[in-house]
């Protein structure tokens, strides 16, 4: 005891402790460490007196890396060659222990430390010292991650290593596997030279069923850990990847008879151990890793014979196989969904309910995985399978499977294929859920009803006003469930049935819902006060918590009132502190991982381990803040104070990205809501979250996250736009603006040198196209910082702006690839815009491009470079003219050119003819005006880009208000074509009836009204569509 004492001492307070205690003491504890590890006879003692003083000699490597205990390395070199094998023992205990110990003189006693490894690693005569050293070898390659020349230089060791995982596996011992394991994960490279023999050995070991099922597992994980980390290497291994599929299929059929799983009532968890989870999830992961296109091929062939196979365990196995690999062959089993489909569809009529259950698990599965095309394909088959399959009476769990098929299947169900079948539906789960009502009350079972009632919800989710007919349907029997399932065991139930309610409350909207709004919310209201003596793990209050958050977007300012009610708990639960611990590896072997503990492994044998319980929740009832937040406004003024002081601290939540995202999320909504309480109150809580947001921006791992909480900042900055920021503020911003920036180019340089590799492959080239992706999605927040800046501050800003200019000017290289020239371009566009006539300091790094990429072969291109021209007639001053007659030409060529209109091309050819409206209303002395006139009226109406289309419309009101001779063509006979204009524009929604362009164009087609003939005339022209629209526009603008 007192040697673990001493050792987390060591661990958590060295330097409060050691450094006090004088030289002696010092020195004394040292030498005792050394001399009590020779005189200690008792093996598991001395292994603890070994980790002091691997403790010791983690904390004795000062900062430049000298190792102050040379006494330490001694005993290390004179134990490792002792005749003593005890002694042997402590060394490598040591070593593998703290692999550092020598600090700055490793590359010096480089060719000893291996010396001794290979020397303990061929010691016939002592497995415990292979066993050991081989540990060692793992952990010293592990703590040196990153220098590939040692790798090179260890590479020898690899076969005895290798010799030593088998030895030890058939000794019982599995702790070498688990280090060839973190070896797979962490530095796979290091196995390339020997990667066959370790594949070989790794194939071996699983498939002896006389080892047990845990070492059979791992040996998996070692092959199944490489497909993920080192995917294009084992690419090159097509043997050995055929034969682990049989493999893990071979797992997959360890499936045990149950008499009582058809109709057992508590779904137990899945028992992660257990031969068959362990095989699905390999198979999953291993898909994912090596992609379709190697997989399926190998694996198609296995599952057909599976599934023709007369016993129930292969055909079940086959069936979880095709559920497993959805999702890594995606798009090889797309071409092949078809028959796939039928063939699937055929087990739901199986002799055994565990292969019908599996079946309705790949059925929900591929629904998911093949959304919405395989909704679209094969609504009528699917719909009318799983219906029938929920009439399985005797067979429960099949029941509840089928239903919860349904749901995977209408959640990505587009409505208007639903529809056809909201009658046939509605009619069958009705009357299965009476039925289970029934049996709830008669036998007290409920698992099929708890699968039912979300299987309603997810109906109404997806048919939304059309679920008005049924809705008196179900909310009766749904209330009396709320009322009356009070037990312990019911509170799954209960909560489900709560989600149901507000779910169809939200589909069929405020008017026929509040007939019941008022007992809904009195039901809720009691569960909420009910909530104080839940425990903390009761199911129903995540339900309860999304419940209210409908509740308040069914009725609106109207939640108010029940705000008091509901904060309280909803804080309570968003402000959950999750238990965390840090361990090395003596505590982790202590733990296991069925209480709820996560781990992460940190290196340095020290793990960081967290308790996942409560994180979903409490992520959810952030998102419920958010919730209110936005749909409250104003009226959620009064919690502002302590959501936002909640909130700020949660944008460092590492534990969670969700609770992150909500954060982030919050903040712009919050200042709105802020917004009433006059602008010393806003500024106070901007300060407050000001830094925070800036320093996420710095610090944030995950780009999704990332890409929030920049669109967070960018939102909060137009809320309280000019003088938001100080000069702190901006310096700190624009350090880490310029890095992101940095970083950008260097991903691409980095991306560049993966494509040398020896590895690189089709597959290894689509994963790095989703970097791109992810990078310039990064790329697209900064600049919506830089836009929101720039609008808010205008010219005063650009002094500020310089530090980031050449690597904006380097954004837009002809070289570069289209998504940097088109931010690099959207950038320059916001200056030009916002920072006129100071933009045209400037002008010489972006004029010539601009010009240049009206005409590039990427439409994204074009259209930054189309508007920038556009902002520059509309917002340049006077230098910019020449260049708006240049533009000219280029823009009309763009626009007349043969395929100008197609879908991909469509937006940028809006933004050109915008771009030539603009330069005759704003630049007209620039160009011919009457000539071009004529050209643009034939290219109207625009109606993809709607910013654009009101831009245009309202330069057309001008021109027709004005009379303008040339609009109206000699005795208005130009007036047909302008109304066609208009009637198309209503007809595409262009314009928004509550913008004042609308009116305006309603008062042109009024004016004509009163003049009788022509009126007749102008419409006797238009198609009955677009008399229509004319009409829609007159009524509602």
């Amino acid at each position: 005891m007192a040697a673990v004492l001493l050792r987390r001492l060591l661990s958590s307070a060295f330097d409060e402790v050691y450094p006090a205690l004088p030289s002696d003491v010092q020195t004394a504890i040292k030498s005792e460490l050394l001399m009590i590890i020779q005189m200690e006879t008792q093996s598991s003692m001395r292994k603890k007196i070994c980790d002091i003083a691997a403790e010791l000699a983690r904390n004795l490597i000062d900062e430049d890396g000298n190792n102050q205990w040379p006494e330490g390395l001694k005993f290390l070199f004179d134990s490792v060659s002792s005749q003593n094998m005890g002694l042997r023992e402590a060394a490598l205990h040591i070593f593998w222990n703290f692999p550092g110990i020598f600090g700055n003189q490793q590359q010096h006693y480089l060719d000893v430390i291996k010396r001794m490894l290979v020397q303990c690693m061929q010691d016939q005569e002592h497995p415990s010292i292979r066993t050991l050293s081989a540990r060692a070898t793992a952990a010293f390659i592990l703590a040196n991650e990153h220098n590939v020349a040692l790798f090179k230089h260890f590479a020898d060791l690899l076969p005895g290593f290798l010799q030593a995982v088998n030895d030890s596996c058939y000794q019982n011992d599995d702790s070498v596997l688990k280090s060839l394991v973190e070896i797979a994960d962490t530095v796979p490279k290091y196995l390339r030279p020997h990667l066959e023999a370790t594949l070989q050995l790794s194939l071996k070991l699983c498939g002896d069923t006389n080892l047990n099922n845990m070492q059979r597992q791992l040996a998996l994980e070692v092959i199944v850990t490489l497909s993920e980390t080192a995917a294009a290497m084992l690419r090159k291994h097509t043997n050995i990847i055929a034969q682990t599929i049989p493999q893990m299929l071979a797992m997959m059929v360890d499936l045990e008879e149950d008499e009582d799983w058809a109709n057992a009532d508590e779904l137990e968890d899945d028992d992660f151990d257990s031969n068959a989870v362990a095989g699905e999830s390999a198979l999953d992961r291993m898909a994912c890793g090596l992609g379709g296109k190697l997989v399926l091929p190998m694996i198609k062939e296995h599952i057909m014979q599976m599934l023709q196979n007369a016993d129930w365990k292969y055909r079940h196995a086959g069936l979880m196989a095709l559920s497993a690999i959805g999702e890594g062959c995606h798009q090889q089993m797309e071409g092949i969904l078809n028959e796939i489909v039928n063939f699937v569809l055929l087990f739901l009529q199986d002799p055994h309910p565990r292969v019908r259950y599996a079946a309705c698990n790949a059925v929900g599965q591929m629904a998911t995985d093949f959304a919405p095309g395989f909704q679209k394909k094969f609504h009528e088959k699917v719909i009318a399978a799983l219906l029938q399959t929920m009439e399985d009476q005797g067979n429960q769990r099949v029941q509840a499977h089928a239903a919860a098929a349904l749901i995977n299947f209408t959640e990505d169900c587009p409505k208007s294929l639903l529809i056809p079948y909201l009658d046939n539906l509605v009619k069958h789960l009705h009357s299965i859920m009476v039925l289970k009502l029934q049996e709830l009350i008669q036998k007290g079972t409920k698992l099929v009803l708890e699968q039912v009632v979300t299987s309603i919800a997810s109906v109404a989710d997806t048919a939304e006003e059309k679920f008005v007919p049924y809705y008196d349907l179900f909310m009766p029997s749904l209330k009396h469930i709320v009322e009356n399932a009070v037990q312990k065991e019911l509170r799954l139930l209960r909560g489900k049935t709560i989600e149901c309610i507000s779910l169809i409350g939200l589909a069929v909207g405020k008017e026929k819902f509040m007939q019941d709004a008022s007992d809904v919310m009195q039901l809720l209201l009691k569960t909420q006060t009910d909530f104080n003596d839940m425990e903390d793990d009761d199911p129903q209050i995540s339900y309860m918590i999304s419940a209210w958050a409908r509740m308040c977007k069914i009725l609106g300012k109207e939640f108010q009132q029940y705000l008091p009610v509901v904060m309280g708990p909803l804080m309570k639960t968003a402000s959950i502190k999750p238990e965390v611990a840090l361990l090395d590896t003596q505590d982790m072997e202590n733990m296991s991982d069925d209480d709820g503990w996560e781990f992460v492994n940190l290196g340095d044998q020290q793990s960081f381990g967290i308790k996942t319980a409560g994180l979903e929740e409490k992520s959810t009832a952030c998102q419920m803040l958010v919730c209110y937040a936005k749909e409250l406004k104003e009226g959620f003024v009064e919690y502002t104070e302590q959501v936002v002081k909640l909130m700020v601290p949660l944008l460092k939540f590492y534990f969670h990205d969700g609770v992150r995202v909500a954060a982030a999320e919050s903040m712009p909504l919050l200042l709105e809501c802020a917004r009433v309480r006059g602008p010393e109150y806003l500024t106070q809580m901007w300060h407050f979250m000001c830094d925070a947001l800036i320093k996420a921006i710095g610090t944030e791992p995950d780009s999704d996250v990332l890409s929030e909480i920049m669109h967070s900042f960018a939102k909060c900055i137009e809320v309280m736009g000019d003088g938001c920021l100080n000069n702190e503020h901006f310096e700190e911003l624009g350090g880490i603006l310029k890095a992101k920036l940095e970083e950008h180019f260097k991903n691409q340089e980095l991306r560049q040198v993966k494509r040398q590799d020896e590895d690189y492959d089709e597959q290894v080239e689509e994963s790095l196209q989703d970097e791109d992706d992810n990078d310039v999605y990064i790329l697209t927040k900064v600049s919506d910082i830089l836009h929101s800046i720039f609008s808010s501050y205008k010219e005063k800003v650009l002094p500020w702006f310089e530090q980031l200019l050449p690597l904006i000017v380097n954004l837009i290289c002809p070289h570069r690839p289209w998504p940097d020239r088109q931010w690099g371009l959207c950038i320059f566009d916001d200056i030009i815009e916002h920072c006129s006539p100071a933009s045209f300091k400037y002008a010489e790094y972006f004029l010539r491009p601009m010009l240049q990429y009206v005409c590039d072969n990427s439409p994204e291109v074009r259209q930054a470079a189309a508007y920038g021209l556009g902002v520059m007639a509309q917002y340049g001053g006077d230098n910019y003219r020449p260049f708006c007659t240049e533009a000219l030409p280029l823009l009309v060529r763009v626009i007349q050119s043969a395929d100008s209109k197609t879908k991909e091309n469509v937006n940028a050819t809006e933004n050109c003819i915008s771009a030539v409206g603009k330069i005759m209303k704003f630049k007209p002395d620039c160009v011919n005006v009457e000539e071009v006139l004529p050209h643009w009226l034939s290219w109207l109406p625009l109606h993809e880009d709607k910013e654009e289309a009101v831009q245009t419309f309202s330069y057309l009101c001008d021109l027709i208000e004005s009379n303008h001779p040339i609009v109206l063509g000699p005795n208005n006979t130009n007036l047909p074509k302008i109304f066609s204009i208009i009637a198309e524009g209503e007809m595409h929604e262009a314009i928004k009836h509550e913008d004042p362009c609308a009116k305006r164009l309603a008062n042109v087609v009024r004016q004509v009204q009163t003049s009788g003939g022509l009126w007749t005339e102008c419409i006797a022209q238009l198609s009955p569509e677009q008399q229509a629209a004319i009409q829609e526009l007159l009524n509602s603008a």
